[in-house]
């Protein structure tokens, strides 16, 4: 069965690439077949990298964003009908990341979630960073949900992932025709749309650290994959 893997990415944000596709190929689903789907609007710059047997890359141009937040909304319209046939299980990642130990079969359901590195120890439900302005689709009441799910790591069957991305850009949508943004943009209406389609399996914070935390806690046994050190103002100008 095939893999599919895509991504969006500024050109800020090729600099990321290399070490990514990089560390990828020592850690991610060797010995399955597994394409990258790179969406980009600096296809020039795309490196090079060597793949191992039944590893692709297909290069997809993509119209260039003025703020990141838009980048990241990207993300919930590309999940091309094309899938279905190159495809069995698709995963969404952020490219400022580096793979660091194996991430593999044992990551696959029809709905994968990665529970967030800062909330995964949180019982409190009001702690969780939620939607909670009643006006936007991504609104979550105080007294729900379950866990905070991050938007860096999250993917599942083909056909699921296309439900999921296709409601989350519906309400995002929605949310722009009356002049709001959630508060973390794709984050928000994932959670959302978690809490009333329950992931069938969910990962702990191994499969998306980060280099920030500057340590790793001891119920933390093996860092999966980790996001970089990076300038936020030289990546995301409007930060």
């Amino acid at each position: 069965d095939g893999c599919g893997f895509m991504f969006v990415f500024l050109n800020r944000y090729t600099q990321f690439l290399k070490g990514f596709l990089e560390t990828g190929e020592k850690y991610f689903f060797v010995g399955f077949r597994l394409t990258y789907y790179i969406y980009t609007d600096n296809k020039e710059n795309v490196p090079r990298i060597d793949m191992s047997p039944g590893h692709n890359v297909s290069i997809k141009d993509v119209p260039s964003a003025k703020r990141w937040q838009d980048v990241v909304l990207m993300k919930s319209r590309l999940c091309p009908l094309q899938l279905y046939k190159e495809a069995d299980y698709v995963f969404m990642m952020d490219v400022d990341s580096v793979f660091r130990g194996h991430f593999g079969a044992e990551s696959l359901g029809r709905l994968v979630a990665v529970l967030h590195r800062g909330y995964y120890r949180d019982t409190k439900r009001h702690d969780f960073p939620y939607e909670r302005r009643r006006e936007s689709t991504a609104y979550i009441p105080a007294e729900e949900g379950d866990y905070y799910y991050t938007a860096a790591v999250w993917g599942g069957l083909v056909d699921d992932m296309y439900k999921l991305v296709k409601k989350c850009h519906e309400n995002s949508e929605e949310d722009a025709k009356n002049g709001l943004e959630a508060v973390w943009q794709e984050e928000s209406h994932l959670n959302k749309y978690f809490l009333y389609n329950k992931p069938t399996k969910v990962l702990s914070p191994e499969y998306l650290w980060s280099d920030y935390e500057g340590w790793i806690p001891k119920d933390i046994k093996v860092v999966r994959i980790s996001q970089l050190l990076k300038n936020y103002k030289e990546v995301r100008p409007n930060w």
